[in-house]
């Protein structure tokens, strides 16, 4: 399961940011999260409150937002939404689409004391 090793490197970005800031709790992390990256998204939860325990995050509130996919259409030259890698061009129904956003996750803000 990745979504363990996601949670792990979060966790390791969490005790880097609270040794660099002097925080010692975090109680929301927000993560941006793509359509396209292939997070499960029950999965992560399940295992940051996991790996959590006993680090700065423990019993933190984990917000997840979802950011879109988009494709740059080499038939119309214009970037759009897509919900699948696959999808048409919602504008001109071209096929020839290359993913230009959408497989990234990262980590937005953190509400910390």
């Amino acid at each position: 399961m990745h979504e363990m090793a996601l949670a792990e490197g979060i966790r390791g970005i969490i005790e880097d940011q609270a040794r660099a800031h002097g925080f010692t709790t975090v109680r929301i992390l927000r993560l941006e999260i793509g359509r396209f990256a292939g997070v499960e998204k029950r999965a992560l939860e399940f295992c940051f409150d996991v790996v959590m325990r006993g680090s700065p995050a423990e019993g933190a509130a984990l917000e997840m937002i979802d950011l879109p996919g988009r494709a740059m259409c080499y038939d119309c030259m214009e970037t759009v939404e897509i919900n699948d890698r696959l999808d048409p061009c919602p504008l001109c129904g071209g096929g020839r689409l290359v993913p230009v956003a959408g497989d990234e996750m990262r980590i937005k803000d953190m509400e910390v004391v």
